[in-house]
């Protein structure tokens, strides 16, 4: 399977046995900021509790959801608080078993990392990660990043992307042996059902185990409203049933304060219809999908002095889709695709003085790819070297940050020609001021060089690939002010407002050879003029009673510069709107906390041509939430009630997947 001496690869095994034994990076579980610090443990960092302060402080743009706010924004998965975050757009087939990917400044999905409890996943087919994958009820936190992450203390690939998604788990209790369990049960509209189950327990205060399972089933078969002309009918989704689940087992041993091992096994099983599009009165659809995906990763961390950090992961994941279309010309087309990979990664952390800080690290990874139609494709692999050298500095009001990336990419396949290798060296800088000494109000700047390598369906898909490509090149320019001010009795404020200039040349697209044949070729041009602002109040009303409010906007310009003498020059590119923004309004209080939120989005086109019968309308959705936390002798109750779009509205986020109309989900959950 890890055969490096196939067709069209170059000799390698030196320099991997080298980069294997000296290398590869990462502290997966790093939550520190910046990566400066004095004292020479591991100790325990609340992560919560921080959140907001690093969304003020950070020298690039970082918004971070915690478990608080979950409630308050009426999100029940990842999917929809994602929408609550400024510059996102998210791509969503429709409903619970729906394939949702995340856009971020109009980059597109294959831009954007996807960090699982600090190490990033990766998907060497399509390059998108589906995060309808991810439970929302096994996250203590999200967090949005765009440019590069304060915390310099990581995985190269962490950083290696214009913007990242970082997901992190809900971590063991420290300071108790007591065994700790949440059980929930969420039920709700078109047979939605949904058990979750978290154990977690600390055997000694040096070794802890934690283990979480959960289900979902759900028929996804809601209905929807179809207007032809003058005509309307009524209609319900049909072949939509998934039935997914997965599972973790986490174990963590602190032998001593400078040492800390991790381990972590994870699956993940999705058996789901597919439901085709709803077009002229169509919308029957025979094809399914099967989705395996497990996981193991450990990681270690280490001080050896209280200047020197080090830090060790590795991990490998295996991939499964079984594609079945059972109403194709008479037959069953069957397509069965797997992927491996084995990553591993070093990070090394010099702190010379408080003001300074390096760091060196650099990651190897193994992917290749099989599937059941030979024709399809030619078996591709890749190994991939990434290396940086980070330096950051602090003073006083003052921060910067500057990072090199070094990247090597070497393809080859079992057949026929491979892709060619790719080299490419990426720098970035980001700065901070505060601009008072008394508050937190900051300028920041930041610029970062970065590429994405083509996944192995643009370069290698049969009729669609195209083994010639060059990587997609971005530059990211970002200035923006941000402010946090605390006042009276636990009420406060935090205003942010970011500017940005995006480019994207040699973008990959897709144009047609003849009528039945397409391939990818690097001809596109996307520039990008946008705008990010975020705000929200915490006003205490009383010992008991609190309102919350919070909102993001969003203005982004994002055109097609490829060819003036093109009818799509200067256009908004497909899918992309030029205007969103959502709102959330909670009160907290003694008998039941309630909130309303909402989310706005102006039209958009689904193809970059602009026909009148391509734009998709604009629309807004909004819901309620009430959930209230009831005491017990031995732990508390949570139940909350979430209805969703409230008003019934019909729109489409992909053309003729039409979304869920108005809905509902019940939630009962046990704390112990």
């Amino acid at each position: 399977m890890f055969n490096n001496t196939r067709k069209g690869m170059k000799p390698l095994k030196p320099l991997v046995s080298l980069l294997a034994g000296i290398t590869v990076c990462g502290n997966a579980a790093a939550q520190q900021d910046a990566g400066i610090a004095k004292e020479d443990t591991l100790g325990t960092v609340n992560v919560v509790s921080t959140y907001r302060g690093r969304d003020v402080r950070s020298t690039a743009p970082e918004y971070s959801l915690a478990t608080a706010d979950f409630s308050k924004l009426g999100v029940t998965d990842i999917g929809s608080a994602l929408n609550k975050l400024p510059g996102v757009t998210l791509r969503d087939y429709g409903g619970a078993g729906g394939m949702k990917t995340v856009s971020v400044r109009g980059f597109g999905a294959r831009h954007t990392a996807v960090v699982y409890d600090g190490i990033s996943l990766s998907d060497c087919q399509s390059g998108e990660i589906d995060v309808s994958r991810y439970s929302l009820d096994n996250v203590s936190g999200l967090s949005l990043t765009v440019g590069d992450n304060e915390d310099i203390f990581q995985p190269v690939r962490n950083v290696a992307s214009p913007a990242v998604l970082n997901i992190r788990t809900h971590r063991m209790p420290s300071e108790d042996l007591q065994t700790h369990l949440t059980a929930q049960l969420r039920t709700g509209s078109w047979g939605y059902a949904s058990p979750f189950l978290r154990i977690e327990k600390n055997l000694t205060r040096k070794f802890g185990i934690s283990a979480v399972g959960e289900y979902i089933y759900t028929d996804n078969d809601y209905p929807y409203t179809l207007v032809n002309g003058i005509e309307t009918t009524h209609g319900r989704r049909q072949n939509s049933r998934m039935k997914s689940g997965h599972g973790e087992l986490n174990l963590a041993y602190r032998p001593d304060s400078r040492n800390q091992l991790t381990m972590k096994l994870y699956y993940y099983d999705n058996s789901r219809q597919l439901p085709g599009v709803v077009h002229y009165y169509v919308n029957d659809n025979k094809e399914t999908l099967r989705e395996q995906n497990a996981m193991a990763q450990m990681g270690w961390r280490t001080s050896f002095t209280d200047k020197l950090r080090l830090a060790y992961v590795a991990r490998f994941s295996y991939a499964m889709s079984d594609y079945k279309d059972l109403g194709y010309l008479d037959n069953i087309m069957d397509h069965k695709y797997r992927q491996r990979e084995a990553y591993t990664s070093v990070c090394l952390l010099y702190t010379p003085t408080e003001r300074l800080a390096f760091d060196y690290s650099a990651d190897y990874s193994f992917n290749n790819f099989t599937g059941s139609d030979v024709e399809t494709y030619r078996d591709p692999l890749r190994h991939t070297i990434l290396q940086s050298a980070t330096g950051k500095y602090s003073y006083g009001r003052f921060s910067a940050m500057a990072r090199l990336i070094y990247s090597l990419y070497y393809n080859g396949a079992s057949e026929g020609a491979s892709a060619p290798d790719i080299k490419h060296l990426s720098p970035s800088v980001s700065l901070n001021l505060q601009l008072l000494p008394e508050e937190e109000l900051f300028l920041r700047a930041s610029y970062k060089d970065i590429f994405r390598a083509p996944s192995f369906n643009e370069l290698y898909y049969k009729h669609y690939g195209s083994t010639t490509l060059q990587p997609e090149r971005t530059n990211q320019v970002n200035l923006g002010i941000t402010w946090r001010h605390k006042y009276g009795r636990g009420s406060e404020f935090s205003v942010t407002a970011d500017g940005y200039f995006n480019h994207v040349k040699d973008k990959i697209v897709a144009i047609p050879f003849n009528m039945f044949i397409w391939t990818n070729i690097n001809m596109g041009h996307v520039r990008t003029l946008g705008l990010d602002a975020t705000a929200s109040i915490t006003q205490r009303l009383g010992r008991l009673h609190t309102l919350t409010f919070s909102g993001n906007y969003t203005a982004q310009s994002v055109r097609d510069r490829t060819d003036k003498e093109s009818p799509y020059y200067n256009l908004q590119i497909a899918y992309t709107p030029e205007h969103t923004s959502s709102v959330s309004i909670a009160w907290e209080n003694p008998w039941t906390n309630l909130s309303f939120n909402g989310t706005m989005v102006t039209e958009r086109w689904a193809t970059n041509n602009h026909l009148p019968t391509t734009m998709l309308d604009a629309y807004s959705d909004w819901g309620i939430t009430a959930w209230r936390e009831i005491r017990l002798t031995k732990g508390s109750l949570q139940l909350q009630l979430d209805v969703k779009n409230i008003f019934g509205k019909q729109y489409e986020i992909v053309r003729d997947y039409p979304m869920p109309q108005r809905s509902w989900q019940f939630t009962v959950k046990y704390t112990l």
